[in-house]
């Protein structure tokens, strides 16, 4: 099954399950009656024919210790910054025309990073640091923005969010109450394709004059499109946990641990900015 997040694609490719929803508990580089440890045409990390499968493989494949080790450098890094952007970039009303565009620029450059990230053969820690870096410093300015003018509590209360949602999730995957399989992964990217289209829809005509667009920033329309993203965001998240647990459960390279701390890390930043878009216009409707 491949993931709509294009970090974790190329982890399953080849290598699905003969039955969609089924999820791979064998040891590295052997299937559960099947093909010995060495047949490489099932499982391209598995060792070569006549070593120990147990050890063959153990300096260099991925671990759970190795996603979890990166994913807290790079959601660290995104915090770094986010506070240090928070505290360098005001948004006082001298300040904030500066910071809104220095804030911006960074998600731009951090969307141009990732992109060059995805289309990468390999993971590149400079790139996905550097694309935590510039998320950080946008999520800041946007954050301070939304706590000095709308709400002083906001922020944490979107952070609570986005750790509850998290947990939510893991649990509901770990319990198996979330069944990720080909029909889930299809219907998200569906999903997500035409929340994208509304979205793009909506900045285009408030750029163009349109007032407040298609109604997505403000009143009872505003908040079931940011829980519509909520959602979303969680669905992707059952996605990458599924990524990583394949990608453990197949022996995958040490160094794509840096690609699902980027799946990660870009989920829940999606997470938590939907999180503050719906809990800004149910403090600015009060």
């Amino acid at each position: 099954m491949k993931s709509s997040n294009p970090v974790f694609s190329r982890w399953g490719a080849g290598r699905d399950d003969a039955t969609a929803g089924t999820f791979p508990r064998h040891p590295v580089g052997a299937t559960a009656g099947g093909p010995a440890a060495g047949d490489r045409s099932v499982n391209p990390y598995a060792p070569e024919a006549g070593t120990d499968a147990r050890t063959a493989g153990a300096p260099t494949a991925i671990t759970m210790d190795d996603v979890v080790v990166h994913t807290a450098t790079t959601l660290g890094t995104v915090v770094l910054t986010a506070v240090l952007s928070w505290i360098l970039l005001p948004v006082d009303e001298a300040d904030i025309g500066r910071s809104y565009g220095l804030a911006v620029g960074a998600a731009l450059v951090a969307f141009v990073v990732s992109m060059v990230q995805c289309f990468r053969r390999t993971p590149s820690p400079a790139l996905i640091l550097g694309y935590a870096a510039f998320e950080g410093v946008f999520l800041g300015v946007i954050s301070s923005a939304a706590s000095t003018y709308i709400a002083p509590g906001v922020v944490v209360q979107s952070v609570l969010g986005t750790f509850a949602v998290s947990a939510g999730v893991l649990i509901a995957y770990r319990m198996r109450w979330i069944r990720v399989t080909r029909r889930f992964a299809g219907f998200v990217a569906a999903a997500a394709t035409g929340f994208l289209l509304l979205l793009a829809a909506d900045l285009l005509l408030s750029a163009f004059g349109a007032g407040n667009g298609l109604g997505f920033r403000s009143g009872g329309l505003g908040v079931l499109f940011g829980l519509l993203g909520i959602l979303l965001g969680a669905a992707f998240l059952a996605l990458d946990f599924r990524r990583v647990e394949d990608a453990v459960a197949y022996g995958a390279p040490r160094e794509e641990a840096w690609l699902a701390a980027f799946g990660l890390t870009t989920t829940l930043v999606w997470i938590y900015l939907e999180m503050l878009r719906v809990l800004t216009v149910l403090n600015g409707d009060d």
